[in-house]
């Protein structure tokens, strides 16, 4: 009867306090069979190990007897080849994954080997695996350092980085078990996308996906498109309007809304602009195009803050990750933007052209049969991996307890009034010798947070964009006596903060003073993110305490929750607010932001569902012409007497057939790109129906289903047309002279998330663009 109220009571517990999470019983009860085997595993040499382990590939039902079988290989092999024996929790993470789900599991829990062990699990299954990861780095390091693991189970691993030629690419995709950066993984798929020879393909068909920093992964980039873009003209900014542009101020020449997420110019400003530009007229037919160049320029110099949203470095415009506070390599904004910024801060252009073909990141996972997750704060988001994913979390609870202490917020009326208490509150928590980790908003006010502590003596080391390359290093000294660091951003950073340093010489002393004592500058617009701050202190039952300081004109307020309620005061001395109603304002704001973001994520999937269903109907039209003789069997039947001359003069049949690909998949692929560029103009005027009643996704549809299906007969008649016009000679067709050029050289890049506004903001933002120039 106990056992059963505590199963009850466990149960429950669950269902309040974790929502959305799958029940754990099952896994539970499978422990003790694992423990059970150990002994007997243990026994084994490694060869054997190795044998035992590949007796799983044989079976056809993988059930919960090869669920007991393949964990507990896994822990005997972690345990010799990294002295590591998985915990329960490590073993409950793995089963969470090997059955499909986002497993959660609190930093410091040991993610990385849980993940590997699914892996490995996954692949004696005779399924191909790919672990997703944030970031290149760990990507190599988790392959690296989990490859002694794989190879007592005979599972081949490998890894894919930016560096890596084609061959090195194929290589890694034919491992059993494939480690890649979100980003290379997609950019290989676009790469792919591309070939004209069918052995030039590097990545096989997707099975599996673990997801590293699931939430990060699947939630925050879900709706990042990955380009791959191809050199065919070079066109800079506007020079000219961006000057203009320099000169405008606010509330004079333009205004902004309250979230940053508009701008338009005044009367006054419209007037300064069009007299500035020789008395052309922005609303007329002939000033439509300088009206989009302003509109852009006008983004990028008011709504775009250097060391915010960006860096200038090396002499470039790098964009920042605005969740995990560093660099976003190999990200832009679409290009009108990106090449405004660049305008604004004068630095050379970079290289723009024509998009080949994107894929968002949430349609790149979509093409695995089955995904899986770990992350530590998946609960947070469990209805949106539900709603997007069909994904369920597990959440697994930690091996140790946690023991941080959760301080309640401290709320000020004012900015400055806040950084001197989180100035006060540093120095007096370092006096006592605690290590400190202080999480900031940008990269701007962590050295002017750096700045402030210097004046008054108290050294700290700053981890922000303009540093992440030593990353590792900075967090793993976090811990020792008396560190301060000073952060952006801590998720996805894939290094633990140990108590002690690295070398743990203090770590007793650290313990005994109180552990990590961690610090945010300012609520995130994201609950997982502040989570993730605090998740940093209180590692494996460590102590350790968190504190949050907030006020009410931070940015999250201003832009979510602008309207205060009367009737809160403040210390006259202090500024600091005791009032309970001002952390309901601040919750408030943080769930509006939440909810914001929300929004935008499901208008995203609303348009790209429909680009991405045609995108897959395309590809496997294009596969086959890739694969078989397709190609010339349509240009046959659309050109007898032109193919039969062709055939004539060619002696190797696997040359034509050849040519005959090359020429309808250049019209495919242009077909596609065109496309795409057609969609991108319906989608950025789309907003305009609605003054006209009509649902712009709706349009959106009318607009990109008739146009889709005139792709692949036009292919064909335009590569008939083709072969009709070109020249053939004993040598066959030169291509390049028949007008099949494809770029000369090609990139890829992310594009930053759609930094502009929605379709109703866009409406209003017209409409009152309208009543001014009515007005005036």
């Amino acid at each position: 009867m106990a056992a059963l109220i505590s199963r009850v009571g466990k149960r429950l517990r669950r269902i309040i306090q974790r929502p959305g999470s799958v029940e754990l019983t099952r896994y539970e009860a499978l422990l003790p069979a694992v423990e059970k085997l150990e002994p007997e595993l243990e026994k084994l040499s490694d060869e054997e190990l190795t044998e035992r382990a590949g007796k799983v590939r044989e079976v056809t039902d993988f059930g919960d007897d090869q669920l007991v079988e393949v964990c507990a290989l896994g822990r005997e092999a972690a345990r010799r080849a990294l002295g590591e024996r998985a915990f329960d929790v490590q073993v409950l993470g793995t089963m969470g994954l090997l059955t499909g789900h986002v497993v959660q599991m609190e930093t410091g829990e040991g993610k990385t080997l849980a993940g590997a062990l699914a892996a490995a699990g996954y692949a004696l299954r005779g399924k191909r695996v790919h672990v997703v990861t944030v970031n290149d780095y760990l990507a190599r390091r988790d392959a690296e350092w989990m490859g002694p693991v794989y190879a007592l189970l005979g599972v081949s691993v490998g890894w894919v980085e930016p560096a890596h030629s084609r061959e090195d690419r194929k290589e890694a995709y034919a491992k059993e078990v494939t480690y890649g950066a979100v980003a290379e993984i997609g950019f290989d798929v676009l790469r792919d996308r591309l070939v004209t020879h069918e052995e030039d393909l590097v990545q096989p068909d997707p099975e599996i996906a673990i997801v590293d920093e699931a939430d990060s992964v699947l939630v925050d980039e879900a709706r990042v498109p990955l380009v791959m873009a191809g050199s065919i003209d070079h066109t800079d900014a506007d020079e000219e309007v961006a000057n203009v542009v320099r000169r405008l101020r606010l509330g004079l020449h333009y205004e902004t809304d309250s979230d940053g997420r508009n701008a338009w110019l005044t009367t006054a400003g419209a007037s300064v602009v069009e007299k500035s530009l020789g008395g052309i007229d922005l609303y007329g037919d002939s000033g439509s195009e300088r009206l989009a160049a302003v509109n852009v320029a006008l983004h990028a110099h008011a709504l775009l803050t250097r060391d915010v949203d960006y860096l200038v470095r090396d002499g470039k415009v790098q964009l920042i990750n605005a969740a995990r506070g560093r660099v976003a390599e190999l990200q832009r904004w679409p290009d009108g933007l990106q090449a405004a910024v660049e305008a604004k801060e004068q630095v050379t252009a970079t290289d723009r052209g024509e998009i080949l073909d994107s894929i968002t990141v949430q349609a790149l996972l979509a093409r695995y049969p089955e995904v899986a997750g770990m992350t530590g704060t998946a609960v947070a988001v469990a209805e949106q991996l539900r709603e997007f994913y069909k994904l369920e979390v597990a959440v697994i609870p930690p091996n140790t307890p946690n023991v941080r202490e959760d301080l309640p917020d401290r709320i000020f009326a004012s900015p400055s009034q806040k950084l001197r208490a989180i100035e006060d509150e540093i120095r007096k928590v370092h006096e006592t010798g605690r290590p400190i980790l202080v999480g900031t908003q940008d990269v701007a006010e962590s050295e002017e947070l750096a700045e402030k502590l210097a004046k008054v003596d108290l050294e700290c080391v700053v981890l922000n964009a303009r540093n992440d390359a030593e990353e590792a290093a900075i967090i793993a000294e976090a811990g020792k006596r008396g560190a301060v660091t000073v952060s952006t951003q801590m998720a996805g950073r894939g290094t633990d903060i140990r108590l002690g340093g690295t070398d743990g010489s203090s770590r007793e002393e650290v313990v005994e003073l109180g552990g990590l004592h961690v610090i945010g500058t300012a609520r995130y617009p994201s609950s997982r993110l502040d989570g993730q701050l605090r998740g940093r202190s209180g590692r494996q039952g460590d102590p350790g305490s968190a504190i949050f300081f907030a006020s009410l004109n931070d940015e999250l307020v201003l832009s979510n929750a602008p309207d205060i309620p009367e009737g809160i005061d403040s210390d006259p001395d202090t500024g600091e607010i005791t009032d309970p109603a001002a952390l309901r304002q601040l919750n408030h704001a943080q769930r509006v932001a939440e909810g914001v973001d929300l929004e935008i994520h499901r208008n995203t999937w609303r348009y790209t569902r429909l680009i991405e269903r045609q995108r897959g109907d395309l590809l496997a039209h294009r596969d086959k012409v890739l694969r078989t003789a397709l190609a010339t069997e349509e240009l046959e039947k659309a050109q007898p007497e032109k193919f039969g001359e062709l055939k004539e003069k060619l002696d190797d049949e696997a040359r034509l057939e050849q040519i005959c690909r090359e020429v309808l998949l250049y019209h495919l692929d242009q077909l596609w790109s065109d496309h795409l560029a057609y969609l991108t103009d319906v989608r950025e005027s789309i907003h305009l129906r609605a003054l006209a009643r009509e649902t712009p996704l709706d349009e959106f549809h009318r607009a990109a289903i008739p146009e889709f299906h005139k792709i692949i007969p036009e292919s064909v008649s335009r590569a008939a047309k083709t072969l009709e016009e070109a020249e053939i000679t004993d040598d066959g067709i030169d291509l390049a002279d028949a007008g099949v050029r494809r770029a000369n050289t090609t990139w890829t890049y992310l594009v930053h998330d759609n930094p502009f506004d929605s379709d109703f903001e866009q409406t209003i933002k017209k409409v009152r663009s309208m009543i001014r120039r009515k007005k005036s």
